[in-house]
C-alpha cells in the first residue's frame, strides 16, 4: 500500500522561500508513478500545481507557481521535494502530496488522476 507522509510546511515570511517534503513508501518498483503536489487554501477547489514522472523525472507546474516553484526527487531516500522561492501570501494552503501508477503527469494536474494521498503540511505565508 502507497504511504505519502509530507513534512516541512510552517510559517514564512512574504518573499520568503520554503522547502516541502513528501516521503513515500510503498511503491511497486516494476511501476513508474506520477508524483503531484496540490494545495488547497481556506475556500477554494485543492489545485494541482507540480508533478513529476519517476520515470524520466520530467516535470510539470501549473502557470500560478511557475517559474518560483521546483519539484525534484531522491530515489535513495523516497522523497520528493517542493522548493518555493518568492512566496506570497496567496500561497497560503494546506500543502498534499499525491501518488499514482501508470500514465505520466499531465497539465493541468488534476486531482482525479491520483488515488493516493499524503495528509497535507500547513504553509502559511505572512505579509
Amino acid at each position: 500500500q502507497v504511504q505519502l507522509v509530507e513534512s516541512g510546511g510552517g510559517l514564512v515570511q512574504s518573499g520568503g522561500s520554503l522547502r516541502v517534503s513528501c516521503a513515500a513508501s510503498g511503491f511497486n518498483t516494476n511501476f513508474a508513478y506520477a508524483i503531484a503536489w496540490f494545495r488547497q487554501a481556506p475556500g477554494k477547489e485543492r489545485e494541482g500545481i507540480s508533478c513529476i514522472n519517476t520515470s524520466d523525472e520530467s516535470t510539470y507546474y501549473a502557470d500560478s507557481v511557475k517559474g518560483r516553484a521546483t519539484m525534484s526527487g531522491d530515489n535513495g531516500k523516497n522523497t520528493v521535494y517542493l522548493q518555493m522561492n518568492s512566496l506570497e501570501t496567496e500561497d497560503t494552503a494546506v500543502y498534499y502530496c499525491a501518488a499514482d501508477a501508470g500514465p505520466d503527469c499531465t497539465v493541468p494536474i488534476l486531482e482525479g488522476d491520483f488515488a493516493f494521498w499524503g495528509p497535507g503540511t500547513q504553509v502559511t505565508v505572512s505579509s
